[in-house]
């Protein structure tokens, strides 16, 4: 009995069936640990492993036709993406294996009508794209030709920031708070944890200007101050990047002078390895290398903030030879 009437077919007959991991090896690249059945699997893998979305090979297989109560045929999708709910089945512009793709996706469609699931053409690599954060580009004279490495997606940046806020709302709790933010790299940042923190609190700003070739002390000055009177108050500054720490120590003096209540730091991104200046963190999104990187606010030339994820440039980017680089990030 085959058939592809979804009132027809008893539930019991529609679980899924788990399939034996295909895993080869348990070191390296996730693209490279996986034994695939077509080099263009393989190809897929390293599409989503370069821009850091978590996949599986061949989890599961729907069956979707029966003989004499047995399973006659499965559906085995290429690939599932955990973090987006999404099964993906890869095809080829051959219509003889096409068409019985897309037979095969009706009937799962028909018999598991609740499966997030797609026939994925190379066309449709730009759609994924734009699902993982990089449809977002809009910038003249930005081309993905520019990023380097994905070092931190989406995904990641939003479950640490969810992370980050619920500690700090569990650490506050029962009382208020000053955040204030260091322009203007932050302000993504800043937006997305403000969101997550469920303490009343106000917001306030900093904007400092930067001297080069002065001495460390001399680097740094306040040319917006806060407007609120944090006297008495408990004050958490947020930061984009923390490296030699001496722009976060200049700021914190300034604000202890006014008698805050408690001082306390979070940054996004923390370099521990260009650290001169011990600075309190007590908040760290993510520790990164010693790579520029932009993204998420952080720029180069005021280029690149709108990036939703955090990446590497590449060095034709940078342009080594004649660089100006950022001192936030120097």
């Amino acid at each position: 009995m085959a058939s592809s009437v979804s009132s027809t077919v008893p539930q019991k007959w529609r679980r899924p069936v788990r399939q034996r991991s295909r895993l080869v090896r348990r070191t390296g690249p996730a693209h490279s640990r996986v034994e695939f059945a077509h080099p263009s699997e393989q190809e897929f893998a390293r599409f989503l492993d370069y821009y850091r979305i978590r996949w599986q090979y061949e989890p599961v297989s729907f069956p979707i036709a029966w003989e004499a109560m047995r399973v006659a045929e499965m559906f085995t999708p290429d690939f599932y993406l955990p973090e987006h709910d999404l099964y993906i089945e890869l095809t080829t512009m051959k219509q003889s294996l096409v068409t019985p793709k897309n037979r095969k996706l009706r009937l799962v469609r028909e018999l598991y009508p609740e499966l997030n699931v797609r026939l994925l053409y190379r066309k449709d690599y730009q759609q994924l794209l734009a699902k993982a954060g990089y449809g977002a580009l809009e910038v003249i004279d930005l081309r993905k030709e520019d990023i380097g490495e994905i070092l931190i997606s989406p995904v990641e940046l939003e479950t640490r920031i969810r992370s980050l806020g619920r500690k700090i709302s569990r650490d506050y709790r029962g009382q208020s708070l000053v955040v204030v933010g260091v322009l203007k790299g932050v302000t993504f940042f800043l937006a997305d944890l403000a969101r997550q923190i469920k303490v009343p609190f106000v917001l306030d700003y900093v904007d400092l200007q930067r001297f080069a070739g002065a001495l460390p002390q001399d680097r740094v000055r306040i040319v917006r101050d806060i407007d609120y009177p944090i006297e008495g108050r408990h004050v958490l500054l947020v930061e984009d990047i923390i490296n030699t720490g001496f722009t976060v120590d200049y700021v914190l003096g300034e604000l202890r002078r006014r008698q805050p209540a408690s001082l306390e730091v979070a940054t996004l991104l923390d370099r521990p390895l260009r650290r001169l200046v011990k600075i309190p963190l007590k908040y760290v999104g993510f520790q990164i290398p010693n790579d520029y990187v932009v993204g998420y606010g952080l720029d180069y030339r005021e280029l690149y903030r709108n990036l939703p994820f955090i990446c590497t440039l590449r060095a034709s980017v940078l342009d080594l030879p004649a660089r100006l680089e950022s001192p936030r990030q120097a």
